[in-house]
């Protein structure tokens, strides 16, 4: 008997697009790999579980498994909340705000997030000349490439929502995939996860292939 198909559904990080998961794969004749782009926010202030219930319409599959990166990890919780899944898996990413760095924290506590170069990478062509060195120069073209949802509106809403996110505690059947060199949230401040060693908050381009076969045994648990 042929075993039916799970469909999965991506949401990037904050601000990039689905090419960040171009060397994940799983197995064709289990899996329909499903991704979602940003919608742009309907206004500042719109609050993230209306946010959350848009992005929920172009769920087309019931009882999907939900995968989401850094900021979109928190997206996937959200939306999970709204919809039957099966299963959330994040990567990079954070179950509460307990789980934020103190540098963030305080960046929410003090306002300062609002002075992020938010032009500069809705701009980032017209500050090319600025990176002098290659490794700047390639960072450039990193942004360039997978960070392409530069509409300043959402920058500045993302960021407002990533900082002042109101989960206190995790959600059940969440699984997290983190790397112990993430930069962005320090593992020293991540509780219950699957580790990725050398793992960066990039890992789903670098790490791609370990992060496939984390997500295909854990897509197949408890199936």
């Amino acid at each position: 008997m042929k075993k039916k198909t799970t469909h999965v559904y991506f949401v990037p990080g904050l601000a990039a697009n689905t090419k960040i998961f171009e060397y994940i794969s799983l197995p064709e004749e289990h899996f329909e790999l499903h991704f979602l782009d940003w919608l742009l926010p309907t206004s500042i202030n719109e609050n993230i579980q209306k946010y959350a219930q848009r992005m929920c319409a172009n769920i087309q599959h019931k009882n999907p498994i939900l995968v989401g990166v850094s900021f979109g990890g928190v997206m996937a919780q959200e939306m999970s909340k709204l919809i039957d899944c099966k299963k959330v898996i994040i990567i990079s990413s954070i179950k509460t705000n307990k789980e934020l760095p103190k540098r963030l924290k305080i960046a929410q506590l003090t306002g300062v997030y609002k002075l992020f170069p938010s032009k500069i990478i809705a701009n980032i062509e017209s500050y090319e000349h600025y990176f002098f060195n290659d490794y700047l120069k390639k960072r450039a073209e990193f942004y360039k490439l997978y960070l392409s949802i530069r509409d300043k509106q959402y920058l500045q809403w993302a960021i407002y929502n990533v900082l002042h996110w109101q989960q206190k505690e995790p959600l059940p059947n969440v699984v997290h995939i983190h790397g112990n060199k993430d930069e962005v949230f320090p593992v020293k401040h991540i509780k219950k996860h699957i580790e990725v060693k050398n793992g960066t908050h990039v890992m789903i381009l670098n790490k791609a292939k370990t992060i496939s076969k984390i997500l295909e045994k854990e897509c197949f648990l408890n199936d």
